[in-house]
């Protein structure tokens, strides 16, 4: 795989700063049931790395001292972890918002088929890949079949309640480009997914657009195929100075599966740590000692993926 951080580094993205920490984004494994060409941390059914359970009480001990009100759940696939349902199981005890982000096709794996039940009745908010309403655009992002197994996986969170508006079950999508491209305006392309998946049954709350980052497997597609400086060219040339005080990173931090600090996701994936000083590598249990608002964020050019255009993060666009 060819990597991009050596074309990332020397970047003259604007320097941003820390807020209050709100989120703690924990990846709970690179292990995933799908293998998709977008992916920006290599997951697939051959990974095996997976967040122990002593670092999950690390993970619980700081959403109770900090009192942070948000965990999400990210991978591979979240819920192929060991001790998923334990950690919800904890933070929603602590009366902290959960989000699982699901692949929904994870719904109709072996051993999985109470998850719907499981995390409806937690009351977990489930942010769930669905990069085209169309099959064919799909099957060829993600792979053969798994279009209809997402379909499936809508329907049967449907069936538990999610994505109807008076009962506190959130089902919202993730739409991401094909290509190297940037997502179109989230507001208009909600309004066509709602139709489409209507047509088959399916509602839900919201859709969130969100950039394709230079990186890990979409990055190194982009340098074998030629076209890594003409997408960094459309990144930087869409982006949108307002973007920078909604960027995701300010308030959350990013948790790998042994426990190590980074400013966002797509920072870990490039090794990136959360800078403190004099800790070149910072874990759950220096975030137990410190507290990092204000704190400067390591910044590279693939963060322009954020502020081009309507913004991207975790939450969908920044603006509409």
């Amino acid at each position: 795989m060819l990597a991009t951080l050596p074309l990332l580094e020397n970047s003259d993205f604007p320097p941003i700063t820390r807020s209050r920490l709100e989120t703690l984004q924990v990846n709970l494994g690179y292990r995933c049931n799908q293998s998709c060409l977008h992916c920006h941390v290599n997951a697939g059914p051959r990974r095996r790395e997976q967040m122990n359970r002593e670092t999950i009480g690390l993970v619980l001990d700081i959403l109770a001292q900090k009192k942070i009100q948000r965990l999400d759940l990210t991978g591979g696939a979240p819920e192929l972890n060991a001790h998923f349902r334990y950690l919800v199981s904890a933070a929603r005890e602590l009366e902290v918002h959960v989000i699982d982000r699901c692949n929904l096709t994870i719904l109709q794996e072996p051993g999985q088929q109470d998850l719907a039940d499981f995390l409806a009745e937690q009351g977990v908010e489930i942010v769930a890949s669905l990069p085209c309403y169309l099959q064919e655009n799909v099957d060829t992002q993600r792979g053969t079949g798994v279009y209809s197994g997402s379909i499936e996986g809508l329907k049967k969170l449907n069936a538990r309640g999610y994505g109807k508006h008076d009962n506190g079950l959130v089902l919202n999508l993730v739409y991401n480009p094909a290509g190297a491209t940037l997502p179109p305006p989230q507001a208009q392309l909600q309004a066509d997914y709602k139709k489409r998946l209507a047509e088959q049954g399916i509602v839900f709350n919201q859709l969130f657009t969100l950039t394709n980052m230079p990186i890990k497997r979409f990055g190194s597609t982009l340098l074998s195929r030629g076209g890594f400086d003409d997408y960094m060219q459309l990144l930087k040339g869409a982006h949108q100075p307002g973007n920078l005080q909604q960027l995701m990173c300010r308030s959350l931090v990013s948790i790998d599966w042994q426990g190590y600090l980074y400013d966002c996701d797509f920072n870990q994936m490039l090794e990136l740590p959360l800078p403190l000083p004099g800790n070149n590598r910072p874990h759950l249990r220096d975030l137990l000692q410190q507290d990092i608002e204000g704190r400067p964020i390591t910044v590279a050019d693939h963060c322009y993926g954020c502020t081009a255009g309507q913004g991207s993060s975790c939450g969908g666009a920044l603006i509409e």
